[in-house]
């Protein structure tokens, strides 16, 4: 379909299956720069993007510097420590200050949820949300849909379990938005502290146990345990997390043979996920990360109008 541009990606909440399918062809199309001895094309010669992360970020502020440089656009990083945030300007301000600089792409992270949207409203650039707070992280349930996609040629249809805490990942609430309108069954698991309430309503089915989440699935997604957003200790210790939730050789004896091994990182070894799990033949966990860089081609091309 003709992508009738949106300025902003706020969220998975706000695009139709056919947007998302849109931005999965397009990292398709894109994918094969990456693989040539000059990764760039002139696509977005001329636009500048600026990445304001104000939230630690390996992945994904490097995968988007990555997408605009290999885009040739104009990038510019800026981090909570080197911006005048810390000397008390304001958010609105910064970013308006940014704009004035003729940005084009504001791709933003921040701690409280609300702060893309709120940004959003008063910026006339394009806001791309690069996770806020436990609310939502369009980007990377987009890229986590073109790896499942990728590997077994569908998503509708699959049955895919999703693992630890639920309650303040943003991860977990985009791509099950994402895997729903994708026509996914999703299932969810982990400590009856870590499972918000009423996120039956969402479509998914709940459970306490990992195996049986596990249990015929096609696709687990593990989580890290989100402790800097949870404010309290939500189960009695590490030792015990990872020996009622952490996923297992013997844990995947109930899965399906083609199991796919997901993880949207960082990684805790020994926690969430043993490291022969994680290194083994069924986790994609760093074709996640190769796959990151051709979304977020694909989403800055997109949302800079250069699709028109």
């Amino acid at each position: 379909m003709a992508w009738g541009k949106r300025k902003d990606l706020l969220g998975i909440e706000d695009l139709s299956r056919e947007e998302i399918e849109t931005i999965l062809d397009t990292a398709e199309s894109f994918k094969d720069v990456s693989r040539r001895q000059i990764k760039k094309v002139p696509a977005l010669r001329g636009v500048t993007v600026v990445n304001l992360f104000l939230e630690p970020s390996t992945r994904t502020r490097t995968s988007f510097e990555l997408a605009g440089k290999r885009l040739s656009a104009d990038v510019i990083n800026i981090s909570a420590s080197g911006s005048s945030i810390i000397k008390g300007e304001s958010l609105k301000d910064t970013a308006c200050n940014i704009e004035a600089m003729n940005t084009d792409i504001l791709v933003f992270r921040h701690s409280k949820a609300g702060a893309a949207h709120f940004l959003s409203k008063v910026l006339k650039c394009s806001v791309v949300n690069a996770g806020d707070g436990a609310h939502e992280h369009p980007t990377q349930a987009l890229l986590d849909l073109y790896s499942i996609r990728e590997k077994t040629k569908r998503i509708e249809g699959l049955t895919v379990a999703i693992i630890g805490d639920i309650a303040h990942s943003r991860v977990a609430r985009s791509n099950i938005l994402a895997l729903r309108k994708m026509g996914a069954h999703v299932r969810v698991a982990g400590p009856a502290t870590m499972i918000p309430a009423g996120v039956e309503k969402l479509g998914v089915d709940v459970t306490y146990k990992i195996e049986e989440a596990v249990e015929g699935a096609d696709v687990v997604m593990m989580l890290r345990i989100q402790q800097e957003r949870q404010g309290k200790n939500l189960f009695p210790s590490i030792r015990e997390y990872s020996r009622f939730f952490g996923l297992n050789r013997a844990r995947l004896k109930g899965a399906k043979k083609d199991i796919l091994i997901m993880h949207p990182g960082p990684i805790n070894r020994g926690v969430e996920i043993a490291p022969d799990v994680a290194d083994g033949p069924y986790s994609i966990i760093l074709d996640q990360v190769t796959n990151g860089v051709a979304v977020r081609m694909a989403i800055l091309f997109l949302y800079s109008g250069a699709a028109l």
